[in-house]
């Protein structure tokens, strides 16, 4: 699969909602929110005591229906625990037609995405669902999975997305802060996640899938998320979870293409197109008002594009080819 047949197969997900599975009213206020994605939730936001009781009110939201063109996601628990079989069994069984992902939290080796993956096969086979159909999101939460994100990027096709858990990460490394996504006190130059956030882009770039930031905790503070989601989106991440609907917006905003830039890159492909045909001259070439363009161009162009059309923009400048 080259990687423009990747980008325009991807779903959008600039927000990404945390929902935890046994709170009933949050599962249906969840329906009406903005949000690109929904998870629903059966790990950490979700008290180990309710996590049986919990996948029964996950099946029934997802079976009620109402999620509009969200991206429905269910996070079981990681394989190190008691839960994560019974999670998946459950879960694909009770609601598996309504269902487009599982997350898989704390991954820390390729084998344990494997291990859902035949875990999903062989549920869908039972159920009659398409093979493969249910994708896969991996969470990257500490420095093993780290080390290994490469390999989890290509350990099964159902993998779409690679997702940075910061909270878990930041304990995993002994880092000093308890301030989740904002900067260690004393790291005063640059930003401590850099290295963190481009190993997990680079990895799921190569491979054609999805980069997510993970959540910001100060949720009454929309400005700081602001910042920190446009940390992550200048260097090319997807979307970023939110956990409030007060950052669905923003995050909304923050991980789609400026108008200006969206409208730019469509006139881009568009005159690109039309003056490397014959009837444009076939030029390889060409200026485009003040700006030369040639391959590079538009394949930068098609990045911008596929996150503008993902996020449903309508341009506002179309460009006309010269009639002369």
């Amino acid at each position: 699969m080259g990687d423009e047949t990747a980008t325009k197969a991807l779903r959008s997900r600039r927000s990404c909602l945390a929902t935890p599975g046994s709170n009933p009213r949050f599962l249906a206020k969840a329906k009406g929110l903005d949000a690109d994605q929904v998870f629903l939730d059966l790990e950490d936001s979700v008290a180990p005591i309710a996590k049986v009781d919990a996948r029964k009110n996950i099946v029934a939201a997802l079976n009620e229906g109402g999620w509009g063109s969200k991206v429905r996601v269910v996070r079981v628990n990681d394989w190190t625990t008691e839960w994560t079989y019974a999670d998946v069994i459950e879960v694909v069984s009770g609601a598996g037609a309504n269902l487009d992902c599982i997350m898989l939290p704390k991954v820390q080796t390729a084998e344990q995405v494997v291990a859902l993956d035949l875990l999903l096969t062989q549920l869908e086979k039972v159920h009659g669902y398409e093979p493969g159909r249910i994708g896969i999101e991996a969470q990257i939460e500490n420095a093993l999975g780290l080390t290994n994100v490469n390999a989890i990027a290509t350990a099964s096709p159902r993998v779409e997305t690679i997702i940075f858990g910061p909270a878990d990460f930041m304990a995993s490394i002994n880092m000093k802060s308890l301030v989740v996504g904002e900067q260690p006190p004393g790291y005063d130059v640059g930003d401590a996640y850099h290295y963190i956030l481009m190993q997990i882009l680079m990895a799921a770039r190569a491979h054609g899938k999805q980069a997510i930031d993970g959540p910001y905790l100060q949720i009454k503070d929309v400005d700081g998320f602001r910042r920190v989601a446009g940390r992550s989106a200048a260097l090319g991440f997807d979307g970023k979870w939110v956990l409030h609907p007060d950052q669905i917006a923003a995050a909304n905003e923050v991980y789609s293409p400026r108008q200006d830039d969206y409208d730019h890159a469509e006139n881009i492909l568009d005159a690109y197109d039309h003056f490397t045909s014959a009837a444009g001259g076939a030029r390889g070439a060409v200026m485009l008002g003040d700006e030369m363009i040639d391959e590079a161009s538009r394949k930068m162009a098609l990045v911008i594009s596929a996150k503008g059309r993902a996020a449903a923009m309508t341009r506002t400048d179309v460009w006309q080819p010269p009639t002369d």
